[in-house]
């Protein structure tokens, strides 16, 4: 079995019409997370910048006091919702991404001390991390967010307790089948530490799963953020998401106000798709089984 060199797994990535589709879709919307500053017509939460006779108007429609054209409406409080969902993107890609990273290096260093050394370790990690997993993972993270309260480094640090194990068993699965091929026994030969070798030589080796499993918990942790936010457990006010968006207009949508909770929901709708798109081809490239021969 050989190995993709980069060129290769870049052709077979964009060979792919349905994976580069959601790449594309990827990178427009983290493109206008980052400038949302620079391209949004509205700071929508600098309250100078808004007018009352402006609430709920319609998808383009125009203020009546600065002729300013919104062009999916606005919300309850005049928003512009282009402007909010820019906004509410960047909040919600940054806690999602930074979440998955925390994670991921957390996750990992313990799964691959699990695994590669064993041991009383070994078997209480993992007993946590078996408790934490027979669990739903919004359930867990609703009552962290009960017990610490709202903000985005508290959502941060719950959506982390909720998804390390996720890690933790990835890369423990991994370091138990690699700690036993040649290349560790001949680094041990050569006299290098067992931390080293688990570090420097066995991690490298379990990273495909790892990325794996990172990229799909991009859009579940996305997700979860977006759910806590909605339930008004999440994010506070001043510091917006698309699930708070979408809360926000969800009580106006009997009254015909649709455009206050539909456009940050297919926001959500697309970010979530998008990753899930890419995560899929990454997990059918790294799979060592769908390798050529």
């Amino acid at each position: 079995m050989t190995q993709r060199t980069s060129r290769e797994f870049a052709r077979a990535f964009f060979s792919d019409g349905v994976a580069l589709s959601g790449a594309v879709i990827l990178v427009l919307l983290l493109a206008a997370a980052l400038f949302a500053p620079l391209i949004a017509p509205q700071n929508p939460y600098d309250l100078g910048s808004l007018a009352m006779e402006d609430t709920k108007l319609a998808p383009g429609a125009r203020s009546a006091e600065t002729g300013m054209l919104y062009l999916l409406g606005t919300d309850e409080q005049g928003r512009d919702m282009l402007s909010a969902i820019l906004y509410g993107l960047r909040t919600s890609l940054w806690v999602g991404t930074v979440s998955t990273l925390l994670a991921f290096f957390i996750g990992s260093a313990l799964g691959l001390l699990s695994g590669y050394f064993g041991g009383r370790v070994d078997a209480l990690l993992m007993r946590i991390a078996d408790v934490q997993l027979s669990f739903p993972a919004i359930l867990i993270a609703l009552i962290l967010v009960a017990v610490v309260g709202q903000g985005a480094g508290k959502i941060i640090a719950a959506l982390v307790a909720v998804q390390w194990a996720f890690y933790a068993r990835t890369a423990r699965g991994a370091a138990m089948v690699e700690r036993h091929k040649e290349y560790v026994e001949a680094a041990s030969c050569l006299g290098l530490s067992q931390r080293r070798i688990a570090f420097g030589h066995v991690l490298p080796n379990c990273m495909a799963p790892l990325i794996v499993v990172a990229a799909l918990q991009v859009a579940s942790a996305i997700t979860l953020e977006a759910t806590l936010s909605f339930l008004g457990l999440g994010l506070p006010i001043t510091e917006p998401s698309l699930g708070l968006l979408i809360s926000n207009g969800f009580s106006q949508m009997l009254s015909g106000k649709y455009w206050i909770s539909i456009y940050p929901g297919l926001a959500l709708l697309f970010t979530i798709v998008a990753i899930n798109l890419v995560a899929d081809k990454l997990r059918d490239l790294l799979n060592p089984r769908l390798q050529t021969v």
